[in-house]
């Protein structure tokens, strides 16, 4: 059992419904020269609505399950050692407000909130929620995945088929891979049916989850970028791993990940991107 009911799943996509309507879509294309900054370098941007939301959320996270650690994308940029707590909670939750800020930066219509909840170290529940199309793409472990709209109405989630290698589409993030091997796959990518990055690991999760593509590959494991989408593609009856074939868990922030329909074709395409 995930130690998380339906019930907290639903109050969940709706504290991310909330603060999307209340500090994210009100902003969208309306930010000032002033509400964008980089972080990190030049492709790190923070915005003003990512500060706002994930003081909402956090905040929200707080009311409905006290004593719970919350660790958020923006918190964890000013304190590092936040993320360390996430292995010792009870429970935990990862919080990126706004998946996707390059874009949302930009004006393009493709970012999403993202909170996954952490039981003793285990990714229990999560929601990824579309400001725009105002739906949340919702999973509690053990309890399947599903997409759910304002008003209630439902439909449940499943993973594509599984496919020869040169027949898969999916999403290939080769931006934090080290050299050699990010030229490995950039070199390899014509082994598969076609590859995209929308840069933003929300969309890309909800389209796999949903089967309309194959598989995804990351390098960095931040765990508010990934903790959510791993357990919707899992509970929509993926598989995943990383790279050398181990258990994905929300403590890791290395190693690589690849998602896909099955076990055989995680073999395959490990084998297609990643070899020589």
């Amino acid at each position: 059992m995930s130690g998380l009911t339906l019930g907290d799943a639903a109050a969940l996509a709706g504290l991310l419904r909330a603060a999307a309507r209340a500090e994210i879509m009100p902003r969208f294309r309306r930010l000032g020269a002033g509400d964008v900054r980089s972080k990190s370098g030049p492709l790190d941007l923070v915005t003003v609505a990512d500060e706002a939301a994930e003081r909402m959320i956090t905040a929200g996270l707080h009311a409905l399950f006290p004593g719970a650690v919350v660790v958020g994308e923006e918190a964890a940029a000013a304190d590092a050692g936040l993320i360390g707590r996430l292995a010792g909670a009870d429970l935990a939750f990862v919080v990126d407000p706004v998946d996707g800020t390059a874009n949302y930066a930009a004006g393009l219509p493709l970012f999403g909130c993202m909170v996954a909840a952490v039981v003793r170290g285990e990714v229990a529940a999560a929601v990824i929620h579309d400001p725009l199309g105002d739906d949340s793409a919702i999973a509690v472990r053990g309890e399947g995945a599903w997409i759910e709209t304002a008003d209630g109405r439902r439909e449940d989630l499943h993973v594509a088929a599984a496919v020869p290698t040169a027949e898969m589409t999916g999403a290939a993030s080769w931006r934090f891979l080290p050299p050699e091997q990010r030229a490995r796959v950039a070199r390899n990518l014509p082994r598969v049916g076609s590859a995209f990055d929308f840069r933003c690991a929300a969309h890309q999760y909800r389209m796999l989850a949903a089967g309309h593509c194959h598989f995804m590959l990351f390098n960095r494991l931040m765990p508010w970028d990934h903790a959510p989408g791993w357990l919707l593609h899992r509970e929509a009856g993926g598989y995943s791993a990383r790279f050398d074939g181990s258990p994905y868990r929300p403590t890791q922030t290395g190693g690589g990940l690849i998602c896909t329909p099955d076990e055989a074709s995680f073999v395959a395409l490990r084998a297609a991107l990643l070899e020589f």
